[in-house]
């Protein structure tokens, strides 16, 4: 079973004074020493001074890439400051969308040219890169500034191996389906409570000439990050994957077979906009952000940026509903989030570490200022009401309060190997239907040529 998450989003206080400490020495590059300073955000922080020192460029691969967005934002205003406090360390960016990312990623591990700083996921996404020795653990930098007391109870977990950490994450989130109110009431229809009742609000929504839904399928994780959620209804709860792992079950089971069965149901009652598979993340996103469809199935770290859209105020959310009078409607697909990373490779390793301790110091508070909170892999020290989030962002804060656990995506608990197997072949049931039996046959093939 998946270890719970403790999604406590309401702390006390975050740490008022917060040192960017110096790493240690180097007869080549100088490590800042403590001088306080005050972020625009309002929080203090240690800031180097800097004498004469060399330039250094630090690369920051990561998964901004849409300046439009709140996480954008954040980035640019974390990566400004910190440059201002050290003006001999400049960041690289290098944004790309997830999916680019990672295949990126996976071709400069081939050759051991990791950025100095980069984006992994958690569990069996980012073993295979810490066992081949490629990141450097980060239980230094979690021991400064109070870091490592910010983090959510057991979110450290998912990043850690042999007692180490190897990244630090940015989310802690719950999945959920958006919904436009507007277009419900112009159709005619109502939150769905069954996994019946929103085929019904699918076809009843194309009746109105208006787009049920929309997904970024070219990022094939998309997909799969929905059909689990089928899973885990169809399975009547969580467990189904770790059942698989422990040789409990094989994916040739009913309960798989009826989760790729609902899934194409939903697919062939024409609720994705046509050519899904050629729209990435944000573009599947930016369709309902602009009001072009009715419903978005996606996790919690959405929020700020629908609520920074024209459909702002115009958003509900929902819990997805039980498929077959199966499964708890108070159980999600859980979505620990994609974590920063360091080269141990890195020719810059103490700067990469001091800008990584630095942002991640600043992170909650920055990203609060920006409306962008909801869903943090850290606690945030704030009012969210006082602060003018909006009713959408209070909503699902008071849901989390409630989750009664979950499951993790696939690629988060299986092998790559088997993962790539996954995500090829519930992407191929956006232009084709299959047989379930087909596709789970695939799954159980891959698995086991991959876990030998």
């Amino acid at each position: 079973m998946a270890k719970p998450l403790q999604f406590l989003l309401l702390t006390l206080a975050l740490i008022l004074t917060l040192g960017l400490t110096a790493c240690g020495g180097s007869t080549t590059n100088s490590s800042p020493t403590d001088s306080k300073g005050t972020t625009s955000g309002g929080a203090t922080t240690d800031q180097p001074k800097q004498s004469t020192q060399e330039q250094v460029t630090i690369t920051f691969q990561n998964i901004y890439p849409d300046p439009n967005t709140p996480s954008y934002k954040m980035m640019m205003k974390i990566v400004s400051d910190f440059e201002t406090a050290n003006p001999n360390i400049k960041i690289e960016l290098d944004s790309l969308n997830t999916d680019q990312q990672k295949l990126k990623l996976k071709t400069q591990a081939a050759s051991k040219e990791v950025p100095d700083i980069t984006i992994v996921n958690p569990n069996e996404q980012m073993k295979p890169f810490v066992d081949a020795g490629l990141l450097a653990p980060l239980n230094d930098i979690l021991d400064q500034n109070g870091l490592k007391d910010t983090f959510l109870t057991g979110i450290l977990d998912y990043y850690t191996f042999d007692q180490n950490v190897y990244a630090l994450p940015d989310g802690n989130n719950t999945a959920v389906v958006y919904y436009n109110k507007d277009m419900f009431a112009q159709a005619g229809v109502e939150v769905p409570t069954t996994f019946e009742a929103m085929i019904d609000v699918v076809k009843k929504l194309k009746a109105a000439g208006i787009q049920p839904m929309v997904i970024g399928e070219k990022d094939s994780w998309t997909g799969s990050f929905l059909f689990m959620n089928i899973l885990l209804r169809t399975n009547g709860g969580p467990g189904f994957l770790q059942d698989v792992l422990d040789k409990k079950r094989t994916f040739n089971d009913p309960a798989f077979e009826e989760a790729v069965n609902k899934f194409q149901d939903l697919v062939q009652a024409g609720a994705f906009q046509d050519g899904a598979t050629s729209f990435d993340y944000n573009a599947g996103e930016n369709l309902f952000k602009s009001g072009k469809a009715a419903m978005y199935f996606m996790g919690t770290w959405a929020t700020g940026g629908i609520d920074d859209s024209s459909v702002a105020g115009k958003i509900g959310a929902f819990k997805f509903p039980t498929v077959g009078g199966k499964g708890n409607v108070d159980e999600y697909m859980l979505a620990p989030g994609s974590a920063f990373a360091i080269s141990a490779n890195s020719k810059h390793l103490k700067e990469s570490k001091a800008f990584l301790n630095y942002f991640m110091v600043n992170y909650p508070k920055v990203n609060f200022d920006l409306k962008n909170a909801v869903g943090l892999a850290q606690k945030v020290d704030g009012d969210f009401k006082a602060a003018g989030y909006s009713d959408l962002a209070m909503d699902l804060l008071k849901l989390t309060e409630n989750v009664k656990g979950g499951d993790l995506a696939f690629d988060n608990m299986i092998n790559p190997g088997t993962a790539q197997v996954h995500l090829t072949s519930i992407q191929n049931l956006f232009v084709q239907k299959k047989d379930a039996k087909e596709v789970a046959a695939e799954h159980q093939a891959a698995f086991a040529a991959n876990s030998q």
